[in-house]
């Protein structure tokens, strides 16, 4: 049995769409890495040489302005795809928030299979879309919301990409896939701003937090309410 077929993301990757004997041929030109915590995988400007999954760990998208100063553009979970098909230079780093597990595929031999297999480029396009809105919903995050909307339609959006697509709705229960500073930088705000936000969730009876990274939400209404889009 082909990695392909044992892979812990195959439902939710980009790949889902195929078939068995489409998966082996994928197979033959990937290979599974493992990437240590702080250790990039692409960085911005270089060449685009690489493409992939995220089978395991949380790895984020940076991106430096001009005085160098880095920005944090994302998080990507297991089930995401990384780099950039068709593309001839990385327009942000892809650097790994813990140790991590990839699947990776040289970007040319993948974009002539993705050439060869429409449902992939249709796959594709709908991540790419996917992304796409999700980073207008990052931009207006972070230019109009009060440092406790930003906390709460973070948790909310955890709880939405735990759960992995399945029928039951967002997940009550997670694990934050980051620590407190990283989730600080996610979303422009001091990690003690963070930690203020999370104690008063917390004593408003919305949130509880029974260990170091896991959130439990006791009330999702209310929770939605703080994000002023109920």
């Amino acid at each position: 049995m082909n990695a392909c077929a044992q892979c812990s993301v195959r439902e939710h990757a980009i790949c889902h769409s195929l078939g068995d004997e489409k998966l082996d041929e994928l197979n033959r030109i990937g290979r599974r890495q493992t990437i240590k915590k702080g250790q990039a995988l692409l960085w911005q400007g270089d060449e685009s040489l690489l493409v992939g999954n995220v089978l395991e760990g949380t790895l984020k998208l940076s991106a430096s302005n001009a005085d160098g100063r880095d920005h944090t553009l994302g998080i990507m979970l297991p089930g995401d795809f990384i780099g950039r098909p068709f593309g001839e230079t990385s327009a942000h780093s892809v650097i790994a928030l813990t140790d991590a597990r990839v699947c990776t595929f040289s970007r040319s031999a993948f974009d002539a299979f993705a050439q060869e297999n429409p449902p992939l480029e249709h796959g594709l396009l709908e991540r790419t879309l996917t992304e796409l809105d999700r980073t207008r919903e990052w931009m207006m995050l972070l230019g109009r919301k009060s440092a406790a909307e930003r906390v709460a339609l973070f948790l909310i959006e955890m709880s939405k990409r735990s759960s992995k697509g399945d029928d039951t709705g967002p997940s009550r229960k997670f694990d934050l896939p980051v620590s407190r500073q990283d989730m600080a930088n996610l979303l422009g705000l001091t990690i003690e701003t963070v930690s203020r936000q999370i104690t008063r969730l917390r004593e408003d009876r919305i949130i509880a937090t029974p260990g170091r990274r896991a959130i439990l939400i006791l009330d999702f209404d209310a929770l939605k309410a703080v994000t002023a889009e109920c």
